[in-house]
């Protein structure tokens, strides 16, 4: 097992909630404990916590724990409703976190008594973050046998333990390709404006001692246009039914100089990722953030007081600039809507 494969971002531990705090990363890596739901949503929200998948694993334990504060209550099922109001209007797109909120509220429903919920709620939050590892494992088995033998891999964002309960999606695929044999150098994009890339993604592939470089997210396409880049590969926040993916903003424009440059673009997500009730993405709702983070850079005002800023934290990238989108459960290629409806049933 390689070091970065051993981070546990999201952990149980005494009767609480405990964060890996990426804000913090990589100059300290610290925990944060978290005993309310109230607590998980605000984690959630300013980014303790990032990813879909990590995001939805989150969201299941602050249900397990609003399952717990409640035991004994008589109007426990309108207190747990108002719990996963609250969760889910943490981070919008992420079709994970009202994924797992909604899985929740059904083995809820199943319970007679708020204490048997709050122990089955715990037990389905520790099996979907043991599930979630060994989906990663498997997503990046099948992906590693997709993508191009040897080259430079082009990544955006982060995808990795990170991300995830562990191991990672499409950083979980370049960590399997490089364990088994592939010849290959990373690119990661810095990641603008909360630079996952330059910060999380460029930690976990120093932990790993795979080879890779940091590029700002402007020098991707003249990487492609020198021939240094085989295949991009990044992760999903929420995709629609149909293929088209919402992922960290700058994912868009990295799948249209892939297509100029005739590069394979890969999407690597668990199918929980895939929004099967929306049709196409012109539907998914992309989060604007706050001003501040474009505005400053590690605290610092970078620029003149009082301008306008746009700051979506998600783009969409349509279907047809995907080459394949990588799953635990196979790898689907266009046409998109049939192969992930196949896979969903």
């Amino acid at each position: 097992m390689s070091p970065a494969d051993q981070i546990r971002p999201i952990r149980w531990q005494n009767e609480a909630l405990e964060l890996l705090d990426q804000r913090r990363l990589p100059a300290e890596e610290c925990y944060l404990r978290l005993e309310e739901p109230e607590a998980v949503a605000t984690a959630i929200a300013d980014m303790v916590v990032r990813g879909a998948p990590a995001i939805g694993i989150t969201a299941a334990f602050g249900m397990a724990l609003a399952a717990r504060r409640v035991a004994g209550k008589v109007d426990w099922r309108e207190s747990l409703n108002r719990s996963a109001d609250l969760l889910r209007r943490a981070r919008p797109t992420a079709v994970n976190l009202g994924w797992a909120v909604e899985q929740q509220l059904h083995n809820a429903g199943l319970c007679d008594d708020a204490t048997t919920a709050g122990e089955q709620l715990l037990h389905w939050a520790l099996d979907l973050l043991a599930q979630d590892i060994r989906d990663n494992q498997r997503m990046g088995a099948l992906g590693a046998e997709v993508l191009p033998p040897e080259g430079g891999i082009l990544t955006h964002c982060n995808t990795g333990s990170l991300a995830t309960g562990g191991f990672g999606t499409a950083l979980g695929v370049i960590r399997a390709g490089i364990a088994a044999g592939r010849n290959w150098r990373i690119y990661a994009d810095e990641t603008r404006p909360w630079l996952q890339g330059a910060r999380l993604t460029a930690w976990e592939l120093q932990k790993d001692g795979i080879p890779f470089s940091v590029n700002v997210d402007g020098a991707a396409g003249h990487l492609m246009a020198r021939g240094e880049i085989q295949a991009v590969i990044v992760g999903a926040d929420r995709i629609a039914a149909n293929g088209d993916t919402a992922n960290k903003i700058g994912t868009y424009t990295l799948a249209v100089l892939a297509r100029h440059h005739q590069i394979p673009f890969f999407v690597a997500a668990p199918l929980s990722t895939v929004d099967f009730a929306m049709s196409d993405g012109s539907s998914i709702v992309i989060e604007e953030r706050p001003a501040a983070e474009v505005r400053q850079c590690g605290g610092r005002e970078m620029t003149p007081a009082g301008v306008s800023v746009r700051n979506p934290a998600f783009d969409v990238t349509p279907a047809a600039l995907i080459a394949a989108i990588i799953t635990e459960k196979g790898v689907v290629r266009p046409p998109f809507l049939e192969g992930l409806a196949a896979l969903g049933k």
